[in-house]
């Protein structure tokens, strides 16, 4: 029992990863679903779908690693955040589709919540906005609008849980209704600083407390999974929401460690310690993950668009074939033209929260092409993690806070665009030779709760540097741009 599994249940896809011994990957699998879009705003998943890709890769990625039942010592689970589902107690079935968390159903309910004064307390409690980003609010809609459904809550027969939460009830033929902590706090149900579910919060949504799952560790004993499933039960030790199982496979332990993740949209984390840090600048305060009942916090901030802008010039604009050919575009563009792309493509996310805001490029000429666009995608979301690292950075006054960013995700591993990140934000940038540390993370709590993987400083000496991107903007120019991106911004959410 040498191998540990590794689940990473996503927005469009599902993955497994089989890490060995040494924590390098022995092989993977992954598979895409469909994304359902009934109405103007709404996002919705199967989450049968969600089932059956997770099943169906785990069995292919531990075949692919020509493993028997006997040699996966246990499962780690990261997942899509703040999803909702709502599933019959006996027999398994959910009563809608899952709520994903890009949803804006229920936008004009927060604005309510805010309008009658509730926000102050939500965020005392939770950390988190009145935001349809949320679980609560669209656990509500639920219940409101799924004929039946909070009369069966109300009586014992329905379950709600986050992603993690449905898949272990599958995993474990429904004999285990439970979540970890950084996956509860994204929830707006559950009050970080006293470690349980939020009475009050309850009341306020009309949700039904028997519908809560156990709320444990990131490291923890989930249940066993059905025998039938990989020829043996086996343990489910570690869980976590994929941006935290990020920030501990990225090994921010100390307080100041800060790691940014780049996918379709980016989230940067700051290890803030046992304090749980009050945002005046619109980040969230939220768990990074929590070991023997005792919570570490983070500051987090969300930028809806970046992997996402790059698409945008493949599948919208047609100008490139290929994400990776983004770099030779950019580094091609004409130096005298000053374009900026505001990506607002689906609203602005922290710092500025405005849901409406939509996209603006502002400085095109008769010359501005292909390239130029290449260049102004790439550098936004550069801007934007500086936005992030400003606001975290007159938040917390902690010692080296922002003084080195660890990234991953898929942008990462374009060079040029890492470089301009380290060039705007005036800071080191490295990248670790494992870019999978979503994956890594949540293999790493089931590993170490298995005895198989080192402990937290073992693991921390293990994380291994690819390459450090060092600014080499002169001082003056990355104020004059990051000053464009600010009048640009101040523009569009004018407009």
């Amino acid at each position: 029992m040498t191998h540990i599994l590794a689940i990473d249940q996503g927005t469009t896809s599902s993955r497994a990863i089989v890490f060995d011994a040494d924590m390098k990957i022995t092989a993977s699998a992954q598979e895409e679903f469909p994304q359902h879009f009934p109405d103007s705003g709404w996002v919705e998943h199967d989450p049968g779908d969600l089932w059956s890709t997770t099943a169906g890769t785990c069995r292919a990625a531990i075949e692919k690693a020509g493993l028997g039942p006997n040699e996966i010592a246990a499962i780690g689970i990261t997942n899509q955040r703040e999803t909702v589902v709502v599933w019959d107690k006996e027999t398994g079935k959910p009563v809608y589709n899952a709520i994903v968390w890009q949803d804006r159903r229920t936008a004009d309910y927060c604005r309510a919540l805010r309008e009658a004064g509730h926000d102050k307390m939500i965020r005392a409690r939770t950390g988190l906005l009145a935001d349809p980003y949320f679980s609560a609010t669209k656990l509500k809609w639920i219940l409101d609008n799924v004929e039946g459904a909070r009369d069966r809550a109300s009586r014992g027969e329905l379950l709600f849980g986050t992603v993690d939460c449905f898949l272990i009830w599958k995993l474990t033929g429904g004999t285990a209704h439970v979540t970890d902590a950084t996956n509860a706090a994204r929830t707006s149900l559950y009050d970080i600083h006293k470690g349980r579910w939020s009475t009050t919060i309850c009341e306020l949504f009309d949700i039904p407390m028997n519908m809560l799952p156990e709320v444990k560790d990131c490291a923890a004993d989930f249940g066993m999974t059905r025998p039938d499933l990989f020829g043996r039960p086996v343990p489910i030790l570690g869980v976590a929401g994929d941006q935290q199982a990020a920030t501990i496979g990225q090994a921010c332990f100390e307080p100041g460690m800060l790691k940014s993740t780049y996918g379709t949209g980016c989230f940067a984390l700051l290890n803030t310690g046992e304090t749980a840090v009050t945002s005046n600048n619109r980040l969230l305060t939220t768990i990074a993950y929590q070991f023997d009942d005792k919570p570490t916090y983070a500051l987090e901030g969300s930028i809806f668009v970046a992997g996402a802008v790059v698409q945008w010039l493949r599948d919208g604009l047609k100008i490139i074939r290929d994400a990776a050919e983004t770099q030779p575009l950019a580094e091609k563009a004409d130096p005298n033209q000053n374009i900026v792309l505001v990506p607002a493509f689906v609203g602005l996310g922290a710092p500025y929260w405005h849901a409406e805001c939509r996209g603006a490029i502002y400085g095109l000429t008769r010359n501005s092409g292909p390239e130029e666009f290449a260049r102004a995608a790439l550098e936004s979301v550069g801007y934007q993690t500086r936005d992030l690292l400003e606001a975290m950075q007159a938040d917390w006054q902690g010692e080296g806070a922002g003084a080195t960013l660890r990234v991953d995700g898929g942008m990462s591993a374009s060079d040029w665009a890492m470089q301009f990140l380290s060039d705007i934000i005036g800071a080191s940038v490295d990248r670790p030779e494992v870019l999978e540390t979503t994956a890594l993370g949540a293999a790493w709590l089931a590993g170490q709760r298995a005895g198989i993987y080192p402990d937290m400083a073992g693991f921390s000496e293990s994380w291994r540097l690819e390459r450090t991107f060092d600014p080499q903007m002169a001082e003056d120019q990355r104020s004059a741009k990051y000053g464009d991106w600010k009048r640009a911004v101040e523009s569009t959410l004018a407009y």
